[in-house]
Order: structure tokens, then C-alpha cells, then sequence
């Protein structure tokens, strides 16, 4: 594969984000508060509120943050996201 193709690839891949169901339950698992995730991220907790709510979508920067911090938490804690669809 060249390296564009393989560069389009990260960007789709690295901000794929698992559903907000799964977003909370990973949270939970790794024992975070939605205060916790936010400050990660630097946003404020509403905002991860309505993420796991189903209700917003982050923007790119933040989506970035955000899926690197999800795919981390589902290594460590697999069994949160077991058969869970994932979302573009």
C-alpha cells in the first residue's frame, strides 16, 4: 500500500469512536469520572456528558484525544467492549 493510502487509513482508524454506551462503560470500568476524561482531553465535563450521551460529537482535535483515550481503556479492559458495534 503507498503511503497516502496508508495515511487516509490512520486518520479514519485512529478517530473511530466505539458507541457512546460503550464510551461509558469503558469510562466505568477503568473506575474515571466524566470530570476525569474531560480534563484529559481539555474539555469540559458536559461535553464528555453529552459524547457518552449520544447527544454531540467532539470535533476532530478532541475526537483524536478522545478515541486514543477509548482504545487504551479497551486494552486494558476488554471485556467493556465485547461485541460492541463501533461508530464512525
Amino acid at each position: 500500500m503507498s503511503d497516502p493510502l496508508r495515511r487516509i487509513d490512520a486518520m479514519v482508524e485512529e478517530d473511530t469512536l466505539p458507541s457512546p454506551q460503550v464510551r461509558q462503560q469503558l469510562r466505568l470500568a477503568a473506575g474515571l469520572t466524566q470530570a476525569e476524561v474531560a480534563a484529559a482531553i481539555g474539555v469540559q465535563r458536559v461535553a464528555v456528558a453529552r459524547w457518552e450521551a449520544g447527544l454531540t460529537q467532539p470535533h476532530r482535535g478532541n475526537r483524536l484525544k478522545y478515541a486514543h483515550l477509548l482504545r487504551k481503556l479497551a486494552a486494558k479492559h476488554p471485556d467493556a467492549v465485547e461485541g460492541a458495534p463501533d461508530e464512525g
